[in-house]
Formats: structure tokens, C-alpha cells, sequence
């Protein structure tokens, strides 16, 4: 049996950050609709102001919708007017995976998520405080699960829609 001290691959906030088995990820892409693959797999964006989680104030986390891996705390979302969820920092900084994005002429920071690598939006430096920093998300990126419930911290329990029973405040 692997226990979080004995897992290498393990965030600080005790999340396996092993990608999926080739079979667990044809799996997961199995159960996205056309719209979450043009985004999730092939670094599509949603239009603007039309995303399901852009109004949400519920307290919770936000997790990759491929994988489960929380991303974000409900606590770090704001209002920035883009037309999609932002956030001021991840829910832990090995979460999320930051790679130079030099597509349709300009330069940008793409967000991946670190675990399976699914497209989620992009940070810029033009954020609130306390980081100055706006990750901008695709809602059809993200799951969210409210506070008070399991969050699965292996892509096996998210496969199989079980938790491990941590549930961690938004």
C-alpha cells in the first residue's frame, strides 16, 4: 500500500500528482463532451461570459474536470470582468504547470493542469492583491465541489468517483 510519505510524486498538500495510466486517461477523455475536449485537449477557449462557473460564489475548490486535481480555492476567485473565472493563486503552486504559449501572434503564460496536462486558461500579471497575479480559466475546464465535500486525491478515485474523505476548505 503507498502512503502519502512514501509516494515521490506527492504535492505539499498531500495530492498524488502522477499522471494517468495511458487507460485511466483514454478512460477520463472518454467522459468529456466535444466542447471540454476542444478546450481541455486541444488548448481551446470558451467564449467570454458564458461559462457555468463564472458566477459562482459558492465555497468550495475547483478541480481540473480531466483529472480531478484541485487547481483552485473558491477563496482565491474574483471578479476581474474578462468574461471567465479568476483566481489570484492556485490551490498549491505544484498544481498547476506554467508554459510560454506564443500562439496567434502574442506571448502569453498558458496554465496547464501538472497532473494530466489539460489546457486550463492562462495567468497574467495584472491581478489583485496579495499576488498580482489573474489566472483565467475556462469554466468548462474545471469541476467544482463544494466545501464540506471529499475532494479524491488520485486519479484512480476520481476515475471511479470515490473520495478519500479529505475535505478542505474553499
Amino acid at each position: 500500500m503507498t502512503t502519502e510519505t512514501d509516494t515521490p510524486n506527492r504535492s505539499s498538500s498531500g495530492f498524488d500528482l502522477s499522471p494517468p495510466s495511458p487507460e485511466q486517461r483514454r478512460s477520463l477523455e472518454a467522459r468529456l463532451t466535444g466542447d471540454e475536449r476542444r478546450v481541455l485537449l486541444q488548448h481551446g477557449t470558451e467564449a467570454p461570459h458564458c461559462g457555468t462557473l463564472l458566477g459562482n460564489k459558492e465555497p468550495g475548490v475547483y478541480c481540473c474536470k480531466l483529472c480531478g486535481l484541485p487547481l483552485f480555492r473558491a477563496g482565491s476567485k474574483f471578479e476581474s470582468g474578462t468574461g471567465w473565472p479568476s483566481f489570484t493563486s492556485p490551490f498549491d503552486n505544484a498544481h498547476v504547470a506554467l508554459v510560454q504559449d506564443n500562439s496567434y501572434g502574442m506571448v502569453r503564460v498558458e496554465t496547464l493542469c501538472a497532473r494530466c496536462g489539460s489546457h486550463q486558461g492562462h495567468v497574467f500579471p495584472d491581478g489583485p492583491p496579495p499576488t498580482g497575479m489573474r489566472f483565467c480559466i475556462n469554466s468548462v475546464s474545471l469541476t467544482f465541489v463544494p466545501e464540506g465535500e471529499p475532494l479524491p486525491a488520485t486519479v484512480a478515485e476520481y476515475e471511479a468517483g470515490s473520495q478519500s474523505g479529505r475535505t478542505i476548505a474553499g
